[in-house]
């Protein structure tokens, strides 16, 4: 990737859908519409850019359509992996024709194209023995443990609310469509990819490749990227303008920079919450003690501020 300076930004699923009254398909297309412009402004700045983006919300509602096509009509219902896939797809298409679309308002000579993306990961990563992910809708106790004794499920009793199903999240390990992803961005297209984190496969033992069921941290297969690709800059796009202290507190202030000795003991000190800020901080963590440079976290629309060191948190080495 010699000469050019690379991006890779991972957008939130707040950059896809805004709120529980906009998921509609029409809702997610438009709110894709609005993150394009900002990535259209990094294009502008002379940033050859490769997009990750959640997936989470999506798979939710194609495993609950799958589930009641299968209660209602006997269809079969959709493996996680093909879900995954499936978003891939459907999500990088609403990026790639936004991105067109805005790129011909401007007068920008590029184009935008989507990866499907494997991404490698360990059977002997401790989280196959500790499924933690819920994922699907909620069962009753009776047909939680029957799914878990027909289909090997692990099922979990959810605060209340009834049981789900609960799979593994590894940590990713290799992208396998790494070498089409760097010739995409080494002829200046905007490239799409590990949409979801990627779509979980293992190694089997004569070496092919097989989808299993598993969800990978987008924020960590959006670093391994970053980090694979020797990109200039890690950019995580998420609800705030800014990291806090004391998120939620009356003392809360916001943290304009900070190194990755300062993010480990925020850390430590429990600053970021698991399941929202954390697995951010530690995927940016992993980036750069892996060699990379810089990361920044900001929302989508302050991006291009955030670039000029206006805003947002920049994390470095």
């Amino acid at each position: 990737m010699t000469g050019k300076k690379i991006a890779v930004v991972a957008i939130g699923g707040n950059s896809l859908i805004k709120d529980k009254n906009h998921v509609a398909v029409q809702d997610q297309y438009q709110a894709a519409k609005e993150t394009c412009v900002h990535i259209a402004d990094m294009v502008e700045q002379g940033w050859d850019v490769a997009i990750g983006h959640g997936n989470g919300p999506q798979v939710g509602f194609i495993l609950r359509r799958s589930e009641i096509a299968a209660k209602t009509s006997g269809m079969h219902e959709v493996p996680l992996d093909s879900c995954g896939a499936d978003t891939q797809g459907a999500i990088g298409y609403h990026l790639q024709q936004n991105l067109y679309n805005e790129f011909k308002r401007r007068g920008i000579e590029k184009s935008a194209a989507t990866v499907v993306t494997q991404v490698l990961v360990d059977q002997d990563d401790p989280a196959f023995r500790r499924p933690t992910k819920p994922i699907g809708g909620f069962m009753d106790e009776g047909e939680a443990r029957e799914r878990a004794a027909r289909e090997g499920w692990t099922v979990v009793e959810d605060a209340g609310r009834g049981w789900r199903r609960v799979v593994p999240s590894p940590l990713p390990q290799e992208i396998v469509e790494l070498e089409a992803v760097r010739r995409l961005l080494e002829a200046g297209v905007v490239t799409i990819t590990v949409g979801g984190g990627g779509i979980p496969v293992v190694r089997a033992k004569n070496g092919d490749l097989q989808g299993t069921a598993a969800v990978i941290d987008k924020d960590y297969a959006s670093a391994l990227l970053a980090s694979s690709i020797g990109a200039d800059l890690f950019l995580i796009s998420t609800a705030v303008e800014q990291v806090y202290l004391n998120w939620g507190q009356p003392d809360q202030r916001p943290i304009a920079s900070m190194t990755v000795a300062d993010a480990r003991r925020y850390i430590e000190e429990g600053h970021f919450a698991a399941g929202s800020m954390l697995p951010k901080i530690q995927a940016i963590t992993w980036f750069l003690e892996k060699g990379g440079q810089e990361a920044i976290i900001t929302d989508p629309e302050n991006i291009a501020l955030a670039l000029r060191g206006e805003t947002g948190t920049r994390i470095v080495p």
